[in-house]
């Protein structure tokens, strides 16, 4: 479904989107160091739901202090790892802030490879109940007595559309889905269909996607895995040693969810050996990247630039300058 209309003098926003390692820091950066020159500065919004929380800075692979420091970054290091964060708090804080850096006369630029959080973005959020934490504690104990798949069974029973795109041990998304039919008596997916007014803060701006996609998927898995041994020597599991010792976190936590945290988690519980959780963590990853691409190709309106092309930065550049120019 496309994004609904907005008005007729909404401001060009431009999005630069991609799975992971795809090239989106680098491209977003040269974007900024372009406009610069031309005596404009850029600012970028984050569409990530990993970077918002603190303490979180290799296994996210966050823009270093470095980049930060060249162009100013907004919604990163927001939310403590025990909080948790919704992509209805991420509509209303990418708004105001893209408000607010159009209001300076700057240029914004979304970044980011949080699909859902896009959706939300762009098309505006359904009626879905908030989180109940006595529902997620009955679904938990479910879960630890018969296993995710069974709960994926259980989900497939109520609600097939959705328990049909979840694997039987996405345990995130299987407990969302049975948590909100359980509150809501209705299946996700039916919520997700129904239409969603388009506020006027949202109708202000035309959210253009440019997405960095691989022409060919086998280039950007063994990116995936350079990148994850790179944060491996860089102390990854240094920073979930530290992360553990808080004593306030746990793996079923949003945070500790992400994408290499849990994997790691399990390695220092000595669940896991260190090849398998390097393996466990790559093929994780992979995954992610997977749905990415399928959340990107569900989009017709976006701008398609190869991040496997030898000048992918110098092509996203120039369809993120196409978007903005009047």
């Amino acid at each position: 479904m496309n994004p609904p209309p907005a008005s007729h003098d909404a401001l060009a926003v431009a999005c630069l989107l991609g799975p992971t390692a795809s090239g989106k820091t680098a491209a977003a950066l040269a974007f900024a160091g372009q406009l610069r020159a031309q005596g404009r500065e850029v600012e970028i919004v984050s569409v990530d739901s990993a970077l918002v929380y603190r303490g979180m800075d290799i296994g996210t692979a966050k823009p270093s202090a470095a980049e930060r420091a060249a162009v100013v970054h907004h919604l990163i290091d927001i939310v403590d790892p025990a909080d948790a964060y919704s992509a209805a708090d991420f509509r209303a804080d990418a708004l105001r802030a893209t408000g607010e850096i159009a209001q300076r006369g700057n240029v914004p630029l979304l970044v980011g490879g949080t699909m859902l959080y896009y959706r939300a973005l762009t098309h505006g959020l359904n009626d879905l109940p908030s989180a109940d934490p006595a529902v997620r504690a009955a679904l938990d104990a479910d879960a630890a007595r018969d296993g995710w798949p069974a709960l994926h069974a259980r989900l497939a029973a109520v609600d097939p559309a959705t328990a049909a795109r979840l694997a039987p041990n996405d345990s995130q998304r299987i407990q969302r889905a049975l948590e909100v039919f359980v509150l809501s008596g209705q299946p996700m997916s039916a919520l997700l269909a129904a239409p969603v007014a388009r506020d006027d803060d949202a109708a202000r701006y035309r959210f253009v996607p440019v997405a960095l996609e691989p022409s060919d998927r086998g280039v950007l898995h063994a990116r995936i895995a350079r990148r994850f041994d790179a944060m491996l020597a860089a102390g990854f599991l240094d920073e979930v040693k530290a992360l553990r010792a808080r004593g306030d976190l746990n793996p079923g936590l949003p945070s500790m969810r992400c994408v290499g945290y849990r994997q790691a988690w399990e390695y220092l519980d000595g669940a896991t050996d260190y090849d398998t959780m390097r393996d466990k963590g790559i093929f994780a990853t992979r995954q992610l990247c997977k749905r990415q691409l399928t959340w990107l190709r569900s989009m017709p309106e976006r701008i398609v630039v190869d991040c496997c092309a030898d000048d992918a930065t110098e092509q996203a550049v120039a369809a993120l300058t196409r978007v903005i120019e009047p």
